[in-house]
């Protein structure tokens, strides 16, 4: 892991990776895994998703709902987590609300 200097010292970082390990499988279940970048002086949590959660158009609700409750109920001195490359869900293209589309019925063949 490429951490800097800073983060890597950060009395907090081992509860967070631990927090992070507990969601690591369902992330890599899907291709995807998180990858702390920072820190803040607020207790912002910034990190980066990597693989398949970069591009997925579900990362934000995944981030919220899955990432960040997971890291605050661990450590509950964090007060936000932010991911640098994903796309709040407002703005994902049309089509890509983080809700999947059913694909239309394929017709039952009439023997």
């Amino acid at each position: 892991m490429n951490l800097s200097a800073t983060v890597e010292a950060h009395p907090l970082l081992p509860r967070i990776e631990q927090a992070l390990d507990t969601i690591r499988p369902y992330l890599a279940a899907d291709g995807g895994n998180v990858r702390v970048l920072e820190i803040t002086d607020d207790m912002v949590l910034r990190l980066e998703l990597l693989g398949a959660c970069g591009t997925c158009p579900m990362s934000p609700m995944t981030l919220k709902a899955g990432v960040e409750e997971s890291v605050k109920k661990a450590v509950p001195e964090i007060r936000s987590v932010e991911a640098v490359n994903v796309t709040p869900m407002s703005e994902q293209p049309a089509g890509q609300t983080g809700h999947p589309v059913s694909p239309a019925p394929v017709p039952t063949p009439q023997f």
